[in-house]
């Protein structure tokens, strides 16, 4: 049991700080939303851009990779399972998701964006800050690491044996 546990608290940390990786990607390769002030107020600079959903879906995809990649990694490195690092793996997934998010945020574009807007001046594009509207997407990486770990354990994960039965006898009725 404590070998169990300490396995599960590796799994965790483990994927939890994989979530740093994720964030620093999603800075990357996110699209920048761009803004522009009039001097009295900020505006979208392209009201028909698709760029705030393509943050999301930016995040989203990265997320589900990541959770394909940590399920295999975990299900590779322990194959024994258990209960305790199937849990360890969701909940690594969440921080993870958690901890990318905030990373992208904190290391994106400036977070004032009145004081950015002013920065720049009147009629000057700029970014808006990096941020998930769509909170949902926070849960891609458990579920996606949680389906793939559950396949992986059904097709590759030994058997438990099967009970032996007795024979019929005379006495079985049906």
């Amino acid at each position: 049991m404590r070998s169990e546990l300490r396995r599960a608290a590796v799994v965790l940390v483990g994927v939890a700080l994989a979530g740093i990786v994720l964030g620093l990607l999603w800075l990357w390769l996110a699209p920048r939303v761009p803004l522009v002030s009039n001097g009295k107020a900020v505006f979208s600079a392209d009201t028909e851009g698709e760029e705030a959903a393509g943050v999301d879906g930016t995040f989203v995809l990265l997320a589900l990779g990541f959770g394909v990649l940590s399920a295999a990694v975990v299900f590779w490195l322990n194959r024994r399972g258990g209960v305790a690092t199937v849990v360890a793996l969701a909940l690594g997934g969440i921080l993870g998701s958690l901890l990318a998010w905030g990373t992208g945020h904190l290391l994106g574009p400036e977070q004032d964006v009145v004081a950015q807007a002013r920065e720049v001046g009147r009629g000057v594009v700029f970014d808006a800050p990096l941020g998930l509207r769509a909170k949902g997407a926070l849960l891609a990486w458990p579920i996606a690491a949680m389906i793939v770990h559950l396949g992986l354990t059904a097709v590759f994960a030994p058997r438990d044996p099967e009970p032996e039965w007795p024979p019929p006898g005379p006495d079985h009725r049906g």
